[in-house]
Parts: C-alpha cells; structure tokens; sequence
C-alpha cells in the first residue's frame, strides 16, 4: 500500500505546487487535517463515505456539502472526491501524512520532533533550529514536546533518524558498554 499512498501525495503535491494554482501547502494541509478530524469524529460520515454501494454523486453532495461549510479550496474538494471515488479513503491519513512529507520536500523544510527535559527557552529553540538546519541543509519545523523521563539534554528526531543528546540516552550508551566489558 505504501506504492499506492505515495502515489497519491505525490500527484497531490504536484497539483498544489503548480504555479497555476496559487495554493498555500499550509492551508491545503489544515483542510486536510480538518477533514480528517472529521472523518474520525464521525462514524455514520465514515461509513457513508467508504460504503461501495452508496452512489458516487450522493457521496460527493455530502462531501460538497461539507466542504462549502468548511470553506476548502477546490483543489483539495477534488482530492478528497477522487479518494473516496477510488475507494481510497481508508487510507485517507496515511496519504495525508505522505502528502506533508511531499510537499515539505518540495518546499524545503525538515520537520523536527525535539523531546527535552525542560522547556526550552526561545533561544534554545533558535540555537538548536540553527543546528538542525546546518546538519539537513534545510529550513527547520520543530515541534517540542517535555520529557522528564530524559533527566537533561534533548532527543531530536528528523524522519527515521533520532540524535539522542540526553542524560537518559548516554546512562543507557555507558550500562551497554559496561555489560559488554
């Protein structure tokens, strides 16, 4: 499935990255999320949208009806259409994931879960940004979160890599190599 999701985010991200379109990849992707918090809020709308037997144009009167009370672009009426018209919308948050993924990409950024110990102040998070940003070659989205767990210092995590420079991290590094002594 992950051939079919990518496929997805990508012809998505080509459609709103299109000069032509003018869209804004942060409000597409606010639409998005406020559609499928939708989704998940509502079962009976979820249901009725992957129903195979409810008819198409009685799909996309209620999927109209929401997004003209949600005030979406069309562009992004039209991909929740084609999703639900190919039965795809199972994989509605898992598409969406991959679309933010693409259109970060597309548009430089790296996005950044930092844990750390303390709240860290503006300066901090600016230094460690800067940081980030020098080791990807990219602009930086972080998003901190408090760990206390982690006793001092901060884990990042860029994608599928995490650079632990915590306290609890180099206690874990140091017991590892003493049970290998």
């Amino acid at each position: 499935m992950a051939s079919v999701v990518g496929t997805y985010a990508r012809a998505f991200a080509d459609v709103v990255m299109t000069a032509k379109n003018k869209l804004d990849p942060d409000r597409v992707l606010r639409e998005l999320y406020g559609i499928e918090a939708l989704l998940e809020q509502s079962d009976p709308l979820r249901r009725v949208m992957e129903n195979p037997s409810i008819p198409g144009d009685r799909k996309r009167a209620v999927l109209d009806a929401i997004t003209a009370r949600l005030g979406t672009t069309k562009q992004v009426r039209n991909f929740v259409a084609v999703l639900t018209d190919n039965r795809r919308l199972p994989l509605f948050s898992e598409i969406l994931k991959q679309t933010e993924q693409e259109l970060n990409d597309r548009q430089g950024f790296a996005e950044a879960q930092v844990s750390s110990a303390r709240q860290l102040s503006a300066p901090e998070k600016q230094l460690l940004e800067a940081q980030i940003a020098t080791m990807t070659g990219k602009r930086v989205r972080a998003v901190y979160e408090q760990d206390a767990s982690l006793l001092g210092g901060a884990v990042v995590q860029l994608g599928s890599t995490i650079y632990d420079g915590s306290v609890k991290g180099q206690l874990e590094r140091i017991r590892e190599q003493l049970v290998e002594s």
